[in-house]
């Protein structure tokens, strides 16, 4: 059977060299017979690159994995030669190419995947993650997640009213992502001037076209009302002429075009992991564009493969001359360490419902910033958002609040463009169970690069969403799964409380954030009232922290310190409050709205007094918050806890039944009785 297919993908390959015929335009041919030659001397140079890393590999001199382009080189050069200054460009794990078309920094590719600290990411990268901030590229190794982003970068540059455009590669074996799809139908209903180049040479990985691929590709393009564009590296000079002609396209009519380029890769995936048939492969060598070209144009330049090599030696010995990447001191997330300081809390204006502070902050952020834009599912009017907090804004700001379509992975991708293009984005998702559908953009993209691009880009993204139960709507939508999120690298994860202004911590993330920020804002939250009154016997505080946490400290020395966040902090308060009356029990309370990075310090502080802990979360309370908590708190301050519990739902689905879910979730009467167990522990 293998055989079989690979015999079916051959012929597929043979056939479409010689019958298919591409798109209907106006192709204008290239100027003169010297743009031609020059285009192969930058392939051979591409070519000479790949090969010395493969040889490199072998040595034991570079770490990880190498994908290279043989073969396919003259792709990403017909694309790089119509592009200008402004332009952006994203591709994926087969990006060497690409990258040295674009920029020609040969010793700073091959110092990268050396892993040496002159690389263009200081050798954090490697080969699948490269970024080139002046000329606009960027890459990585998760296929199908980089569409949206690119879309991002396109709807950054349209909104700037500029006249460059975005180009994204993307592989055949990419076209089973569903991202992909999600950003074709953003691109096309928004027309963002967004290239699609589809290198089609028919294996996904080791595995060919035959078994993973439905239909046309062409019709996945046309099915989106894309412009289709046709070429193939076995027709070179069309090729280049065909590429210019998309780029063109998709400049001049500011609307997306999808550009498919049938080639053949003529190494392995990977290094030197080919299962193909050696037949294929043999057929393809045999019809390389690269060793077709300079056979058949013997007045060619002789000189060009070797100026070709003396540069990619002159690259190796530097970059064996240069260190290795070196950590830096700010590569970590690290909270504050030591004990805060806490001032008394000033209540926002009493009877301000949290979906008006939430809105009103927003609307004041957007009149000062032009750069603000939201985006999410039904968030313009009349409906403005599932919660309403985005009611009336599509009014005041036209084309800056942007209903989507049901495309989490979409929303946040093109959120994670429109941060790396100067904007500020805020995007919304409908509820916080949907977050796993985005889960890739924030986990392989936006919390990576930073590190991964030396400090060279910043992210800075706002992710808002409702999360949590008390509503009856049941397994699907009321979940808490903030723990999924927390720990991601130099990201931000904050939970709105009813005693912090969720306006003021909004007025500070909109004017300061620099990072990707998910912000969880409890769906019962929206319709509660800040200002209410404070349990008697007890003082509300709070810290000096941009993002600060917030204290119920009583009059009396506490016993019990009660760590919570989010929405369950009133039935917190409801507890404590009976716990003093019935049972003259005190506990003092610490609600943080930063969550991650964490500062456990407020709780240690506390636990110095009562060395007995109860953590309160809604959502499970498997490796969770509350159990990150406890484990720093030992090591940080060993003895000082000596009693611990956590309370949490059973582990199981969130019901649809009311009265059953209230009775699960912790309440008012399960945190007494909590707090009446750690008391009675001796």
């Amino acid at each position: 059977m293998p055989g079989k297919y690979r015999q079916g993908v051959g012929f597929a390959v043979q056939q479409l060299l010689f019958k298919r015929d591409g798109t209907h335009i106006t192709m204008q041919k290239i100027s003169s017979r010297s743009s031609l030659v020059e285009a192969f001397e930058l392939a051979a140079l591409i070519r000479e690159v790949e090969e010395r890393l493969l040889r490199l590999f072998a040595d034991g001199k570079l770490f990880g994995t190498v994908h290279t382009c043989v073969g396919q080189e003259l792709v990403g050069i017909g694309i790089a030669r119509g592009l200008r200054s402004g332009d952006v460009m994203f591709s994926n794990h087969r990006c060497h190419g690409h990258f040295l078309a674009r920029t020609g920094n040969v010793k700073g590719l091959v110092a990268e995947i050396m892993g040496k600290s002159s690389g263009v990411c200081g050798g954090r990268g490697g080969s699948q993650h490269l970024c080139d901030v002046k000329t606009g590229f960027f890459s990585n190794g998760v296929q199908g997640g980089i569409a949206p982003i690119g879309a991002g970068l396109a709807m950054s540059l349209q909104m700037r009213g500029l006249d460059n455009i975005a180009v994204v590669f993307l592989g055949d074996g990419t076209l089973g992502e569903g991202a992909v799809y999600e950003t074709l139908n953003c691109a096309s209903k928004w027309e963002l001037p967004l290239l699609f180049v589809l290198e089609n040479n028919f294996y996904a990985q080791s595995t060919p076209q035959s078994q993973t691929l439905a239909g046309s590709i062409r019709a996945r393009a046309e099915s989106f009302d894309i412009p289709y564009f046709y070429g193939s590296t076995w027709e070179p000079e069309r090729l280049l002429e065909i590429a210019a002609a998309s780029v063109a396209h998709v400049r001049q009519k500011r609307q997306p075009g999808f550009l498919q380029v049938d080639t053949y890769r003529l190494m392995p995936h990977s290094k030197g992991d080919d299962d193909r048939d050696r037949e294929e492969i043999t057929l393809h060598w045999a019809r390389d564009p690269l060793r077709l070209f300079f056979e058949e144009h013997p007045d060619a330049d002789p000189a060009v493969l070797v100026r070709a090599r003396e540069q990619v030696d002159a690259a190796v010995v530097a970059a064996e001359e240069a260190p290795y990447a070196r950590q830096a001191d700010d590569d970590e997330d690290l909270p504050e360490v030591g004990k805060p300081s806490w001032t008394p809390a000033a209540q926002a204006e009493a009877g301000t419902m949290v979906v008006a502070s939430i809105r009103d902050s927003l609307r004041r952020n957007m009149q000062h910033n032009s750069r603000i834009v939201l985006i999410g599912e039904d968030i313009e009017s009349p409906y403005g958002g599932a919660f309403k907090v985005t009611k009336g804004l599509s009014d005041e700001f036209p084309g800056r609040v942007r209903n989507t379509p049901i495309s989490e992975a979409a929303i946040v991708g093109i959120g994670n463009g429109l941060a790396m293009g100067d904007c500020l984005p805020v995007c919304e998702i409908m509820f916080g169970d949907f977050l796993t559908l985005a889960a890739d953009q924030l986990i392989n993209h936006s919390s990576k690069f930073r590190y991964m691009y030396n400090n060279q880009m910043r992210v800075p993204l706002i992710v808002r969403t409702p999360m949590g139960g008390r509503r009856g709507y049941g397994p699907t939508h009321s979940q808490s799964l903030e723990k999924h999120f927390l720990g991601l690298p130099h990201t931000r994860v904050l939970a709105l409380n009813s005693r912090i202004d969720p306006g003021t911590l909004y007025d500070t993330l909109l004017t300061s954030s620099d990072r990707p920020t998910l912000v969880i804002e409890n769906k019962v939250l929206y319709a509660s009232r800040l200002g209410a009154a404070v349990p008697e016997g007890f003082t509300l505080e709070k810290t000096d922290e941009a993002f600060p946490s917030c204290r119920l400290r009583p009059a009396e020395p506490p016993q019990i310190t009660v760590f919570c966040y989010g929405g369950v902090l009133s039935y917190v308060e409801q507890a404590i409050a009976r716990a003093f009356d019935e049972f003259e029990l005190v506990a003092e309370v610490i609600c943080p709205t930063q969550l991650y990075p964490l500062n456990p310090w407020p709780v240690i502080e506390s636990l110095e007094r009562t060395h007995r802990l109860l953590v309160v979360e809604e959502g499970q309370a498997f490796a969770a918050l509350g159990s990150e908590l406890i484990a720093q708190i030992m090591e940080l301050a060993p003895g000082v806890l000596r009693v611990s519990k956590r309370l949490a739902p059973p582990q199981h689905p969130i019901p649809s039944c009311g009265p059953l879910e209230n009775e699960l979730l912790p309440n008012a009467g399960s945190i007494l009785s909590a707090l009446k167990g750690l008391h009675a522990h001796v």
